[in-house]
């Protein structure tokens, strides 16, 4: 039997307040001044507010290559449009999984004018083998994503697969991704929660709402906590109900060469990034993307 070895919390990031796009303001924590990227996630932001002003500005048109982004909502709605023509409103409890691979031209627009818009957008890293591949998009609606059932709350399993308290697996609507991603949304009310973690992943989690322990290191609203090695981890609620992004992927141990948009593995690599979208080259496989 293998041994049990807990996660325990290493490093606790504030989230930074920020600002991106055409001025949405942002709360950041991976991809600030206090931590750049953790071994595969170069990026991750919280957008929410009740406030227009806020958002309204949204993300017109901008290029990627080289990762994946993943945006996932909370409240509100966003809408996807891009370079092959896909277009489509991702919504409250909606997830995208996108995979820019040799390039995507897309803008993420704010489908209201009023209300509450509340969502999360996370970049994560692709090995050279798997940088200049066809684009490929992974939308799941709420009603499609996998819930573990808890007494005390509930686990969305968006990607990558957890086991219940019966040894029933539940596998998340994300699947086929290189670096073997967990992605899930615990909300949880006065109770403890252990599950079994992949022991050579990098293992985050962000709350988003509330607070949390892990290991008796509190853990509160908009901090990211990046983990020890180990294969289980235990998540407990204190006096009040908390939600929580828990994100987990095989790293990749490869040179990264990044600059806005792109992420490369060499400054050759980005440079002709650059050079490919200045001159009309960047979208070659557009055609092969599918929706």
């Amino acid at each position: 039997m293998e041994k049990v070895i807990q996660r325990s919390i290493e490093n606790i990031v504030n989230a930074q307040a920020s600002h991106d796009g055409d001025g949405v303001k942002i709360a950041r924590s991976i991809g600030s001044r206090e931590i750049t990227d953790v071994n595969p996630f170069l990026l991750l932001d919280e957008l929410r507010s009740d406030t227009a002003a806020d958002y309204i500005g949204g993300f017109p048109a901008h290029p990627h290559r080289g990762f994946e982004t993943v945006t996932y909502m909370l409240a509100g709605q966003m809408r996807h449009k891009d370079s092959a023509g896909n277009e489509g409103v991702v919504s409250a409890g909606d997830i995208q999984w996108m995979t820019a691979g040799s390039g995507v031209i897309h803008s993420e627009m704010p489908e209201q004018s009023q209300g509450r818009l509340w969502g999360f957008q996370f970049w994560i890293n692709l090995p050279a083998s798997e940088k200049m591949r066809e684009p490929r998009y992974q939308e799941i609606a709420s009603k499609h994503v996998p819930e573990l059932l808890l007494p005390n709350g509930k686990v969305r399993v968006l990607a990558g697969e957890v086991t219940d308290a019966l040894n029933n697996k539940v596998s998340g609507a994300i699947s086929d991704i290189v670096t073997d991603p967990l992605l899930l949304d615990v909300q949880l009310n006065e109770s403890q929660w252990d599950t079994a973690l992949p022991q050579g992943h990098v293992v985050l989690i962000y709350v988003y709402s509330g607070e949390l322990s892990v290991q008796r290191t509190l853990l509160k609203e908009q901090q990211l906590a990046v983990l020890s090695v180990g294969n289980m981890l235990t998540i407990t609620a204190n006096s009040q109900p908390f939600g929580a992004l828990v994100l987990a992927a095989k790293p990749i141990n490869e040179p990264i060469a990044r600059s806005g948009p792109f992420v490369m593995n060499t400054q050759s690599e980005l440079q002709q990034a650059y050079r490919d979208y200045r001159s009309g080259n960047f979208l070659k496989q557009k055609d092969n993307v599918s929706s």
